[in-house]
């Protein structure tokens, strides 16, 4: 049922210049972000939200959209040719099914479903009704990702050796899903994009201490067929926010600290070598990297209107969200066991 319509629109309409038509389901905490973004971009035709609050949230924000309370007769309108998932985890598997049974283009905030072998079906769907999918892992979408990237490819670091990322924060802390699962897949996507490989096998210890069963601080070990290895070390009860990815390589290190206005990306002149059979330490210049200003989260919403209006693959699609949620599992799967190695193969599309 349509709750609010409003006219005199003031933005661009909807499918204008090719654009799809967007509806966003879940004005919530990460989702009135997206509406903002795509109310910006003069695409957003509706926003669906079973609470008041959320509602009124997204009428603030874009007061020409339908709103919804049922999430289920966005999905039906003919007019909307693309949704995005924003609702807890636990819905994304049914949504996101039931969008493309009924034509969706679909971005789905991560994960894309909370088991592999959900996630499979949904990627095998979306590609039979030549549907885009794609996932909402934003930090690939930084600019200073995308540079470590760039640096990466070009041998500007040398062989990768090891990465290490902590993502550490006092809250949001949630109820329905652990910290592994809320913080861990953004560091994730950009390991496995950084190294371009699965990992071989994957540890994973933590500790509760606020809801039963759900690990607050989590530490994920990843081991690379290449020698790469990375940790992950994620938290919702720290004292204090931190946001930093290091990458050490054979002949340079880089930082990306996301924490800081200024130089989010730094470039060390570091390494060491073996000399006579003794380890020598060679320590030059650190310098800053400039990166694109852009946000992030802007970037990725562009992206999405330009791969559904042009047909083409998005950069986090289907398949990429499969991988970061193979780890995932595995991971969950060892935290379960106390740290017991997890082979990553292992973790297949059967029940």
């Amino acid at each position: 049922m349509i709750l609010t319509q409003h006219t005199n629109q003031t933005t661009s309409a909807p499918g204008e210049a090719g654009n799809p038509t967007v509806a966003v389901l879940g004005c919530g905490y990460w989702g009135q972000n997206l509406v903002r973004n795509f109310q910006h971009l003069g695409v957003l035709r509706a926003v669906g939200d079973p609470s008041e609050k959320g509602r009124s949230r997204a009428r603030e924000l874009a007061p020409e959209a339908l709103l919804f309370e049922d999430f289920h007769d966005v999905l039906r309108d003919p007019k909307i040719e693309a949704v995005v998932i924003a609702t807890p985890a636990e819905t994304h598997f049914s949504l996101v099914q039931e969008a493309i049974e009924n034509g969706k283009h679909v971005l789905c905030e991560k994960p894309l479903a909370l088991h592999y072998r959900q996630a499979v079906l949904l990627e095998r769907m979306a590609s039979a009704a030549n549907c885009t999918l794609m996932v909402g892992h934003l930090l690939e979408y930084h600019p200073a990702v995308a540079k470590l990237k760039e640096m990466a490819e070009d041998g500007v670091l040398g062989h990768i050796r090891y990465i290490y990322s902590n993502r550490l924060n006092f809250g949001k802390v949630r109820t329905e899903e652990n910290a592994l699962w809320s913080f861990a897949p953004h560091d994730f996507a950009v390991i496995l994009r950084l190294v371009g490989e699965e990992p071989l096998e994957v540890t994973a210890i933590g500790g509760t201490y606020i809801t039963p069963n759900l690990a607050d601080v989590t530490v994920s070990t990843l081991h690379f067929r290449t020698g790469v290895r990375a940790h992950v070390y994620v938290s919702w009860i720290n004292p204090f926010k931190e946001q930093k990815l290091v990458v050490v390589g054979s002949r340079k290190m880089a930082v990306f600290n996301d924490m800081v206005a200024d130089g989010k990306l730094t470039l060390y002149d570091q390494q060491v070598n073996l000399y006579q059979q003794e380890p020598v330490l060679h320590k030059g210049l650190v310098e800053a990297v400039p990166i694109a200003s852009d946000e992030p989260l802007q970037l990725e919403c562009r992206h999405f209107l330009d791969v559904v209006r042009n047909g083409t693959t998005p950069l986090t699609d289907g398949k990429s969200g499969l991988r970061v949620l193979k780890v995932l599992e595995a991971c969950q799967i060892s935290l379960q066991l106390n740290g017991r190695p997890i082979l990553v193969s292992d973790i297949r599309e059967e029940a």
